[in-house]
């Protein structure tokens, strides 16, 4: 790692500081060069060492920010894959840098192709609040093991969690490598413009489009991580006892403010009684005592994401559909309660917008073509989950609807394995990073081609003639 700077930058800069900053590190990065492999795997040794030693201070900040965040669900879904990620850049960083040989033509034989991957300079990472750890911190060690530098731009809507990264990454980071800039929208709008070689933004579709927007005045690459509507399918009469404990994990985890969440469910409609009852008994048991003021449960981020939510709930049971309550809201503390929602139509605004909260809407079919054809009318989700044990129906699903990743007989997990990369498609999402693939989006493959003494292409040079002929006619068959 660089040594550590006397200077540092603080979290609040301004739109007329951020040029500089950026200029700052982009000449830093052509005065030194890529990175050996031994100072990128040292980096992201000092960036985990760090994380662990402020662990207290994460799930405080995090408690602070969300007003009441569980200090276990906090360690299972922040630090424990955020650290689980950079282990595995470690141990696998070295084989990502290796050259790698190509095919040459049997008519260019004597010389030699391979392809290096090049860190592209500096990356702008945009993060987003649901959770603003693992989402700020695994973009930032994919770019240094890609061997870039990084400006890092947290949400303002958890400002004691950016507070806290600030800290980590100046105690491991000078700031010609990595420096962390927080703000408005206004602030994040003049980031998102910088002439960045890469920009990696998390969040919501509608700033993600403006994020791409900005981007391409400066022909910057991007990759946005969005969300959407992920749909859950069941299979008819697949035993709702290995459903409902899976489906609710992934659903309230984070109270539901998840990109990954299952945003409703398609189940035949035999099947919907026995999935209400389920559910309801598998949520009592996940939370015996209650959700306001529970160690175990997470509250919505702040009121207005709290009173967007209820007006969901109040749009839908307006248009008919029957609301069931798990229990008790703490509107005061912003804590919703989960809620199922029965005998919903597509018109209900709960089935336009990403809910991104407890609340599940389940909807009906009679034949599995119905549910792949009401998934397919609609934008394409970040995640697809699939419960069942017909093999043949599960192929069916995976190859007729396009989705982001998937995790079959089960929820979330997907976004655990290290060796999967994870993107949306569409609407939720252009280009993939964790693991190689991130590694791969952060980095550029330059081709390079060594010719060799004998080069076959000399017979194709002028003055033609017959022999000129006989090769093409060759070369075209």
């Amino acid at each position: 790692m660089e040594g550590i700077m006397s200077d540092t930058v603080s979290a609040s800069a301004t739109a007329t500081d951020l040029p500089k900053l950026l200029d700052r590190q982009r000449t830093a990065f052509l005065r030194n060069g890529p990175p050996s492999l031994r100072q990128r795997q040292t980096d992201l040794r000092r960036l985990k060492a760090e994380i662990l030693k402020r662990r207290t201070d994460i799930v405080q900040a995090l408690n602070t920010d969300f007003g009441q965040r569980s200090e276990r669900e906090s360690a299972i879904v922040e630090l424990i894959p955020l650290v689980q990620s950079i282990n595995y850049m470690i141990r696998h960083v070295g084989r990502w840098m290796k050259p790698e040989r190509r095919h040459v033509s049997a008519y260019f034989q004597f010389g030699h192709a391979w392809v290096i991957r090049q860190p592209v300079g500096v990356v702008g990472i945009i993060a987003p609040w649901n959770y603003p750890v693992f989402l700020a911190l695994v973009p930032l060690a994919t770019a240094i093991a890609a061997g870039n530098r990084a400006m890092l731009k947290p949400s303002e809507f958890t400002p004691a969690t950016s507070a806290v990264i600030e800290k980590i990454v100046q105690a491991v980071f000078s700031p010609e490598q990595v420096v962390v800039v927080t703000g408005d929208a206004e602030l994040g709008a003049a980031f998102s413009a910088l002439p960045f070689d890469h920009i990696l933004f998390t969040g919501s579709t509608a700033v993600g489009k403006k994020v791409a927007a900005a981007a391409a005045r400066n022909l910057t690459p991007i990759t946005l991580e969005l969300g959407g509507k992920s749909p859950t399918v069941i299979e008819p009469d697949f035993p709702m006892a290995r459903v409902v404990d899976r489906i609710a994990f992934g659903k309230l985890t984070n109270a539901g403010q998840t990109c990954i969440a299952p945003d409703y469910v398609l189940l035949h409609e035999n099947d919907q009684d026995a999935f209400t009852a389920a559910y309801q008994n598998i949520v009592r048991k996940l939370y015996p005592d209650g959700f306001a003021g529970s160690s175990d449960y997470t509250a919505i981020l702040n009121q207005h994401h709290y009173e967007r939510l209820t007006g969901l709930i109040n749009n839908a049971e307006a248009q008919g559909a029957q609301v069931i309550h798990l229990g008790r809201d703490s509107k005061e503390h912003h804590v919703m309660a989960p809620v199922l929602l029965l005998n919903v139509t597509p018109q209900m605004t709960v089935m336009q917008e990403e809910i991104f909260g407890p609340i599940l809407p389940v909807l009906t079919y009679r034949k599995l073509d119905e549910a792949i054809a009401f998934i397919n009318a609609r934008p394409r989700p970040l995640a697809l989950y699939y419960f069942g044990s017909d093999r043949n129906a599960c192929k069916k699903v995976l190859k007729y609807t396009i989705s982001g990743n998937v995790t079959i007989n089960g929820t979330l997990l997907h976004v655990a394995q290290d060796d999967l990369p994870f993107g949306g498609v569409g609407d939720s999402g252009i280009g993939a990073y964790h693991g190689k693939e991130g590694f791969i989006a952060l980095t550029h493959a330059r081709g390079v081609y060594q010719q060799g003494r004998f080069n076959a292409a000399t017979l194709l040079q002028p003055p033609f003639g017959k022999l000129t002929t006989a090769i093409t006619n060759l070369l075209l068959r």
